[in-house]
Formats: structure tokens, C-alpha cells, sequence
């Protein structure tokens, strides 16, 4: 980004990828900006008035939009992506979220759009914006049992690039589990109590 542009106001979200039993995803046909008349998984940005984390946005997302109850232990965050003047005008730092719940039936239509489901293949024919063309859906295809954080410049300028700054395998996601203590201490970088 260079010196002379305008400043843009950051945007935090979350999107959820829910399947049913037949592990089709599940897509809202947006009726509202942004992705309007493009399909998309749920989702919404973040309550940061209240300090909500991206699991409970994530949760409560899925609770609003699709009346699927989700709680923390129900989602797998899979990626971070830090998009950079998506459409020139703002920057998102988005949370991408793998329900382990299913869900089969679809959802009635909300505010936002309709819902509907789809095979993975058929997702690449439909009209979905162009960063989850060339970002998401392979993010997805490549990391959804693991993990990856990344950076997009989506500046309409030029073209989309993108830079992996971390990635973990699912094995090492699941080969040490987390200490049984419910704080970090102030050593770990926690607060102290």
C-alpha cells in the first residue's frame, strides 16, 4: 500500500462452512452488500462493541441465520485472511470456521437471502465473488482440517495477491494437546489474575 492512499476502515467477520450428511456445503444467495447477487457461506462481522470473539460470532451466526446451534467445541477455525481494499473500499479480517455439526435441512430464507446446498464441484459454476474463486473455496479444498493464515491484496487496482504466512498440518493441530489450565499465566503472556 502506498503512502498516498486514502485510509480504509478495517472490518472483522466470520464465515462458517456448514455441510449436510452428504457433505455438501451450505450457501446463502446474498439479497445485501457486500456479495450481493453472489452465494456465499454464512456468516457476518464481529460485535466488538460487546468484545465478542470470532468462535461466538461464528456461533451466534450460525444460531441466527441458519437456527443451527453451535457451541465453541462444534467449530474448527480453519484460516485467517487479512484482505486488503476488497472492493477499494474497506479491508477485512476474516475468520473461516468449519461447523463439526451437520445440518440437513435447508434453512428458510432470511433477510440477507436464501439458502440452498451444494456439491463442492457444482460451487465452481455458481456466481460467487471472485476472491472466494481464487481464495477461499481452494483455501478451504487445501486446509479445512488444518490450519492457514494468510494476506490478500485485493486493491481492484490489479490483480489478487496473496502471501501464506503460516500453515499447520491437521497432525500437528492435534499431536500435543493444550495443558489442562483454563489461563495462561503472565509468563505464557496471560493476564494475571
Amino acid at each position: 500500500m502506498n503512502a498516498s492512499s486514502p485510509a480504509l476502515g478495517y472490518k472483522i467477520a466470520v464465515l462458517v462452512f456448514v455441510e449436510n450428511s452428504r457433505g455438501q456445503q451450505l450457501l446463502l444467495l446474498r439479497t445485501k452488500a457486500p456479495n450481493r447477487g453472489s452465494w456465499s457461506p454464512l456468516g457476518g462481522k464481529l460485535e466488538t462493541g460487546i468484545g465478542e470473539s470470532p468462535f461466538e460470532c461464528a456461533a451466534r451466526e450460525a444460531r441466527e441465520e441458519a437456527g443451527l446451534d453451535l457451541e465453541v467445541s462444534d467449530l474448527h477455525l480453519f484460516a485467517m485472511i487479512a484482505e486488503r481494499a476488497y472492493e477499494g473500499q474497506s479491508h477485512w479480517l476474516l475468520f473461516l470456521f468449519r461447523s463439526r455439526k451437520v445440518l440437513d435441512a435447508v434453512p428458510p430464507a432470511i433477510a440477507e437471502g436464501r439458502f440452498d446446498f451444494f456439491s463442492r464441484p457444482a460451487i465452481d459454476a455458481l456466481s460467487i465473488p471472485e476472491t472466494d474463486r481464487t481464495i477461499l473455496w481452494p483455501l478451504f479444498d487445501r486446509h479445512r482440517d488444518g490450519f492457514v493464515a494468510l494476506r490478500a491484496n485485493c486493491d481492484p487496482a490489479g490483480p489478487i495477491v496473496c502471501t501464506i504466512e503460516e500453515t499447520l498440518v491437521p497432525s500437528v493441530l492435534h499431536s500435543a494437546p493444550p495443558a489442562a489450565s483454563s489461563a495462561l499465566s503472565p509468563e505464557d503472556g496471560g493476564a494475571a489474575n
